[in-house]
């Protein structure tokens, strides 16, 4: 059974030369084309493609709406970004609107090939150049939004807490990590204290969580 691929992009010549490429790869079918984000919102229920080659600045419904609305509704269907846009708003929106993909449209045909191939394995593709993009993006927006062990304890806090998950006595950890108990104890207070939690469950759950222990 071919792959049912619908075209998105306001461009006609874009859509005709990514109809011609696609459709010289027997596994592909080209089902239908758009020229704006809601008509392949319509096209899209209509003939229940495999794949969205999308395009994010369209005329009328963008992109990025588009393909939330898309998912929404076909949580199944596999949207590949393909834009001139490389700035991380952009990437970042269409990644959390759904899309599985990001591409420039500078990129080489065998690398669409690729994408749509790995986003049916249930895999998200992103083109070498946007993956930096989207690393620095997770960074920031990770340094700026709510605490995590690594930001909020210290060094040796960690491994204090990594210890008391892993059900050591502050003896045992004193003696592991070259310490008197009475630091150790200290550790502990300080750790529940920043992280408002008072009991060893709950620390063992929080250290697992935060990746600290794999308990």
């Amino acid at each position: 059974m071919k792959i049912r691929v619908l075209l998105a992009d306001d461009h006609v010549m874009m859509r005709g030369g990514l109809r011609m490429v696609l459709e010289q790869h027997a596994e592909l079918a080209v089902v239908g084309e758009a020229e704006d984000g809601r008509e392949t919102v319509r096209l899209v229920k209509k003939l229940s493609p495999d794949v969205v080659v999308m395009d994010i600045a369209m005329p009328d419904m963008n992109g990025i709406e588009a393909t939330r609305q898309i998912i929404e509704e076909r949580p199944d269907i596999k949207v590949i970004a393909l834009s001139m846009h490389s700035d991380r708003h952009f990437v970042s929106e269409m990644l959390k609107a759904g899309a599985t993909a990001y591409l420039l449209k500078q990129c080489a045909v065998d690398e669409l090939i690729t994408a749509i191939k790995t986003v049916l394995k249930n895999q998200t593709y992103l083109s070498p150049c946007i993956s930096g993009v989207v690393v620095d993006h997770f960074v920031r927006n990770t340094s700026k939004s709510k605490s995590t062990a690594f930001s909020h304890l210290s060094d040796r806090e960690r491994e204090v807490l990594q210890l008391v998950a892993e059900g050591k006595t502050s003896k045992e950890i004193a003696s592991q990590l070259n310490l008197s108990i009475k630091t150790v104890e200290a550790h502990r207070m300080n750790i529940m204290e920043k992280l408002n939690i008072h009991t060893v469950a709950e620390l063992t759950k929080y250290a697992i969580r935060e990746g600290l222990s794999s308990l």
